[in-house]
């Protein structure tokens, strides 16, 4: 590789760098605190995974994620899940084409390349698993006939906590196919009051740091080439091993898992501008990736009591604290 071609790469990572903080500013002055989230759900989009919100109503789940599609040049559509849904009102459906004579088939609203599922824990399980084939598979199967959805693909879930009433569990496939669980809380005092003034972004900043379809393919082929020492593979590795030898899980994290946290961390090192990962790539992401893969056992359920996700918090950081950072 020459010299140039080794400064032009430089240069294209440091864009890839000031783009992405760009727009995490952007939409942390739009919606207060929610850089942290932003980067996650770039995460997702250039690890060619899913990311699902939950938390309360009233933490602006659904402004988010309608802010984030806003800086991407891309096809947006917003189902809001209901418990009276069908299926096919999220796939589409076969219809009859009056002048040619045949069936059809008419796009959902899953025809898009961000898709917003709001509240999908509102809708019964059976429309939950009509989202399955979407988001691992990429394409929608309906009366015989299949088609692949436009890519890059990206589905921003959100869902108020299972204990409300009249919500329904997502099942574990389903979980399994979003990259991170981010759990939104209550904001501090000082983000609370910063709520009230009014902030607006500028016009002219948001169109410097848009990402269209090309440049978030272009960013995956790159993703491809970022370099995963040995020793940061065996970190990945032993962690999710760690989930799967503790005495009060019944179901640890997966060897696809493994791979997704892979993947994760390698798209993690390419928007911080590098073209390595370094352990801290593995450890930013580890609670929001593992939180909804682990099944604790019944006595570690009882023993977690009402605050299961803090208990779950900490068992995440002693399996990452447990195992030996690589040099």
């Amino acid at each position: 590789m020459s010299k140039a071609e080794e400064d032009i790469e430089t240069e294209d990572l440091q864009q890839v760098r000031n783009t992405v903080m760009g727009i995490e500013k952007s939409i942390g002055n739009s919606v207060i605190g929610s850089e942290r989230i932003v980067r996650f759900m770039l995460i997702s989009l250039i690890s060619e995974n899913h990311v699902l919100l939950e938390g309360v109503p009233g933490l602006a789940k659904t402004m988010i994620a309608s802010e984030f599609a806003s800086f991407l040049k891309l096809p947006f559509k917003r189902i809001q899940f209901t418990p009276d849904m069908l299926p096919s009102d999220i796939t589409g459906s076969m219809a009859f084409n009056l002048e040619t004579r045949k069936m059809e088939f008419r796009h959902g609203p899953i025809f898009a390349n961000v898709v917003l599922a709001d509240e999908l824990n509102r809708t019964p399980p059976k429309v939950q698993s009509a989202l399955l084939e979407s988001m691992e598979e990429k394409q929608v199967s309906q009366g015989g006939v299949t088609e692949k959805l436009p890519q890059p693909f990206l589905v921003i879930a959100t869902q108020n906590p299972i204990e409300q009433e009249g919500t329904f569990p997502l099942a574990e496939a389903l979980m399994d196919r979003f990259l991170f669980r981010y759990f939104l809380t209550y904001p501090d005092k000082k983000d609370e009051l910063m709520i009230l003034e009014e902030r607006k972004m500028l016009s002219q900043q948001k169109g410097t740091l848009t990402m269209d379809a090309d440049q978030i393919m272009r960013l995956r082929r790159l993703r491809d080439q970022v370099y995963v020492s040995d020793r940061i593979k065996e970190y990945i590795v032993d962690i999710c091993r760690a989930t799967r030898e503790n005495e009060k899980i019944y179901l640890g994290a997966s060897p696809r898992t493994t791979g997704k946290f892979h993947r994760a961390a390698k798209s993690n090192a390419l928007l911080n501008g590098r073209k390595y990962v370094i352990p801290e790539d593995v450890r930013m992401i580890a609670y929001e990736l593992l939180n909804h893969r682990l099944i604790l056992n019944s006595e570690a359920v009882i023993e977690a009591g009402p605050d299961l996700q803090k208990f779950i918090a900490r068992m995440i950081d002693g399996f990452v604290s447990s195992v030996k950072v690589p040099e």
